[in-house]
């Protein structure tokens, strides 16, 4: 008779002769948290998704008879993935990453499919991503897993091959950055929303005054147009202000959304995405503004044709 593969009374996981498909269903409860994992530790939904599925082949490759918590190790797993994914990154990296923009986790802001919201909700900043993106391979991923999902110091440790005193210290460095960068709580999502229907009315209307009352003067731009050229890191509210044919695009045909949990406005050109705009808002003001206008990456935003045909 064919041995089952099946969890143990004692929560460990039993590899059957030939069949997986206990531990995939397994796997597949975790999915969602893995691609969280490695959304953060990557701010590439194409490249976490590759980082969920090379864990799934590891896996799959390995006598997993003696864990008793699945769920960690494959958490670790994942972040040794993404470690390594970022090394090889590093590089290999053309692009400066003062103008990047992370691949966003979008929908419309009325959306009602409930899988969409909820990976919404567990998605991250936009602002906190950028952050993300200056720390050390081995920083982000000890923060990550510390301070985002409570894994402890000593099962980070030897991923990053180091004592856990010493990636303690890791935790530490990157946390100081990413709270010296933070812009700040800020309003509810409604409120939030008005900034940012102020922010498009104003700029539409070329209303300098009433960009002025949004925009913190120390508002920072981001363009991301997939090419160096193109692209552009704008500081200072004046300056953002002065930026009038980034804003030009989303004067017509236009999609509320939601970015990343902040308010937001895509572009829809010939029926399909044209530019994302994404703020940050902290206090009553705009204190980031992120355009996102690489062809590739907005291709593969999860639009379907009868949303995008909603823009007016």
């Amino acid at each position: 008779m064919e041995e089952r593969t099946g969890t143990a009374a004692d929560g460990r996981y039993a590899r059957g002769h030939g069949d997986e498909e206990a531990l995939a269903l397994r796997f597949e409860a975790d999915r969602r948290h893995l691609r969280a994992v490695a959304y953060r530790m990557l701010g590439s939904l194409s490249e976490a998704e590759d980082a969920v599925q090379e864990t799934w082949f590891k896996l799959s490759r390995s006598d997993v008879s003696g864990v008793t918590n699945l769920s960690g190790w494959l958490t670790t797993v994942v972040g040794r993935v993404c470690l390594d994914m970022l090394r090889s990154r590093g590089s290999r990296r053309e692009d400066p990453l003062e103008f990047y923009v992370p691949d966003p986790v979008v929908r419309t802001a009325d959306t009602t499919d409930p899988e969409r919201a909820a990976e919404l909700t567990e998605s991250v900043g936009l602002a906190l991503l950028i952050v993300l993106e200056t720390l050390s391979p081995a920083e982000r991923l000890a923060f990550v897993l510390h301070d985002m999902f409570a894994v402890p110091f000593d099962e980070i440790a030897p991923i990053v091959d180091r004592s856990p005193a010493a990636t303690r210290q890791l935790a530490s460095r990157a946390r100081r950055r990413v709270q010296d960068a933070s812009p700040g709580p800020g309003p509810d999502a409604r409120r939030q929303r008005e900034i940012a229907d102020a922010f498009r009315a104003a700029a539409n209307a070329g209303d300098f005054e009433g960009l002025l009352a949004v925009l913190d003067p120390d508002v920072v731009l981001r363009a991301d147009s997939g090419s160096l050229a193109a692209s552009r890191l704008v500081r200072g509210a004046e300056a953002v202000m002065a930026q009038a044919v980034t804003y030009s695009k989303f004067r017509h045909a236009v999609l509320p959304v939601v970015v990343n949990g902040a308010p937001g406005f895509l572009s829809v050109v010939d029926g399909r995405p044209g530019s994302l705009l994404s703020f940050t808002i902290a206090g009553d003001r705009v204190v980031a503004l992120q355009v996102l206008a690489d062809p590739a990456r907005l291709a593969a935003l999860p639009f379907t044709e009868e949303e995008l045909a909603r823009a007016s």
